[in-house]
């Protein structure tokens, strides 16, 4: 069993089409059918009259990338497709050969995909979040025994700490943001643990101008912050947060229960913020409350955190010490 990584863009526009048709999808869309070609050197002419304007390096590092989707991936094998509209992976298995899909403008060159399950990103170890962050649309994933962990992982268990110094062991160009995004991610997974995170996410609204109330650890009757607009917290909107600082992914119960507090609170509005993510009833049912509750997973509190950050308390700006940097933006096809 052999484990890919392919993307769904640099945007993810071709994320949603993939998940719901099972499937993935490179880009590359002027190329034409590629079902009856043969050898890499056909491809390579094919490629040069699509893009005579290509670079010759940048050119053959697509041309392998195309040919490793069309010839080289096997059915059964497994795929993961990095989210950009959630912190997760969703991991499947290659179920069908290459096929030139007319499905949608941008969907033409596929490959059959059943989806077995959709991971929160801290499930995964920090070299395997490296892996997935390598700028290629397709690549294999196989450091450090790569594909048993993720069988793992699709088990349900937890992974042992990978080495750090199996971290940077490859030459290939990473996504920096993201990976910068993943270390904060395990510092906060370990210092913000329980009710910690309820302080992050307090901090959040404060910065945004909300007064808010947060309930002392232990059981909280289902409120973690009621938060309001003004200086006594008597205007509105009035809303009720719930914090799950777990590295599990949030059921639907979670979410009918947060319409229950707000009701006997009397907050209009409501923030369900789940480190580990939600499972696809939530974000399904979800959609229905889009005028009265959002969902936070770690991607969306870590851009409120980036967001608010410089307005934060020193004490808070000393437990995470951020800095901003400028990195050159690398982009595939």
């Amino acid at each position: 069993m052999t484990l890919w990584m392919v993307r769904a863009g640099s945007h993810g526009e071709r994320e949603a089409i993939a998940l719901e048709k099972g499937l993935v999808a490179i880009g590359w869309e002027d190329l034409p059918d590629l079902s009856t070609i043969k050898n890499k050197e056909e491809l390579e002419k094919i490629y040069w009259e699509t893009y005579p304007d290509s670079k010759k390096m940048e050119a053959a590092n697509q041309v392998g990338q195309i040919w490793r989707f069309v010839h080289e991936i096997q059915i059964s094998d497994f795929v993961a497709l990095p989210l950009k509209t959630q912190s997760a992976i969703a991991i499947g298995e290659i179920t069908g050969s290459y096929e030139c899909s007319g499905l949608a403008e941008n969907i033409k060159h596929i490959r059959k995909v059943k989806w077995l399950k959709t991971i929160p990103r801290t499930a995964f170890n920090q070299d395997l979040l490296y892996s997935f962050g390598a700028f290629m649309t397709v690549c294999q994933i196989k450091r450090n025994n790569a594909e048993e962990r993720v069988v793992k992982i699709l088990k349900g268990k937890t992974l042992e700490s990978a080495p750090t110094e199996a971290i940077f062991d490859e030459a290939e160009p990473i996504d920096i943001e993201m990976y910068a995004k993943d270390e904060i991610t395990k510092i906060i997974n370990s210092k913000f643990k329980g009710h910690g995170l309820a302080r992050l996410v307090d901090a959040v609204l404060i910065a945004q101008g909300y007064t808010t109330q947060v309930s002392p650890p232990g059981p909280d009757g289902g409120v973690d912050i009621l938060a309001s607009a003004g200086s006594l917290g008597f205007d509105n909107p009035r809303i009720c947060v719930q914090v799950k600082s777990s590295s599990s992914q949030v059921d639907v119960r979670i979410l009918r229960e947060l319409r229950g507090v707000m009701s006997r609170v009397r907050a209009e509005q409501g923030l369900l913020v789940a480190w580990g993510g939600f499972n696809s009833k939530v974000v399904q049912e979800a959609k229905d409350d889009f005028f009265c509750i959002r969902l936070w997973d770690s991607g969306e509190l870590l851009e409120a955190f980036f967001k608010y950050y410089e307005k934060f308390d020193e004490d808070l700006k000393a437990e995470l010490p951020l800095k901003k940097i400028w990195a050159l933006v690398l982009e595939e096809e």
